[in-house]
């Protein structure tokens, strides 16, 4: 079991909420300091910090795995065989956890899941089914953090447009049970960042937003039709990037 669950911390948990909600997505926890959220695929926690503090709208990379110690087994055998990538559990402050680090040290937790009251491990059936969650590895070793990335059972998607499939920078991944995983190459340390994807129709949901008075403005990247949304971190400021929503690949 594997499926995308990035953290954002914010000091405006309710101006997330109205974003998240509009986008689609279904509150599955409600707590002071801590809100999850199910899309049609993946899943999106908040954690509330003080406005001003250092991790106040920067994102945290994770994932949630059914069982942590055959999870931490199967990563740790599959960083053995490719010379990198270890896996340990660790006690968080929120409870066990695995830790996986990289070979360039970046490391990311992953979580244990609750199942769904049928036992499975589906999502909310009321989250929007276009959306997806996409949580992003910003690394100087792209090729290496896509290594780590198979190494925790991500499933290579080769990205619109790439002619070579090695290419870690052309490459998304996708977890089995909901979510993508995508590397970027950056000069600097790694950190994390997020997004999401839409296999519905863009427009259509660019209206729905509009509509729930968020501020968006349309693009192309790499071809790809993408949505730009005034992140609610930056307080009607260009302090933030906005948060991107970009069109699902065609399949087939």
């Amino acid at each position: 079991m594997l499926r995308v669950r990035p953290v954002h911390f914010t000091s405006r948990l309710d101006g997330w909420e109205g974003l998240l909600t509009s986008l689609g997505m279904v509150k599955t926890v409600d707590e002071p300091t801590w809100r999850e959220f199910d899309a049609g695929s993946g899943r999106l926690a908040l954690h509330f910090v003080e406005q001003g503090a250092g991790e106040d709208g920067t994102t945290s990379f994770g994932v949630e795995v059914g069982d942590l110690q055959e999870f931490a087994r199967r990563t740790k055998e599959a960083g053995e065989a490719d010379g990198g990538t270890t896996a340990e559990i660790i006690d968080a402050d929120h409870g066990p956890s695995c830790r996986v680090t990289a070979p360039d040290g970046f490391s990311f937790l992953a979580d244990p899941a609750t199942r769904a009251a049928d036992g499975s491990w589906v999502g909310s059936a009321e989250a929007d089914p276009g959306l997806a969650v996409v949580v992003v590895w910003f690394s100087e070793d792209a090729v290496a953090a896509a290594r780590t990335l198979r190494d925790v059972g991500a499933v290579a998607r080769p990205y619109p447009g790439s002619s070579d499939p090695d290419n870690a920078e052309s490459e998304a991944f996708t977890a089995k049970n909901g979510g993508i995983l995508m590397v970027g190459a950056v000069t600097g340390p790694g950190r994390a960042g997020m997004g999401f994807e839409y296999a519905g129709d863009l427009h259509a949901l660019r209206e729905r937003l509009s509509e729930a008075g968020h501020e968006v403005r349309v693009s192309e990247e790499a071809g790809i039709p993408t949505l730009h949304v005034a992140s609610p971190d930056a307080a009607g400021t260009s302090a933030r990037p906005p948060l991107w929503i970009s069109a699902a690949p065609a399949t087939g």
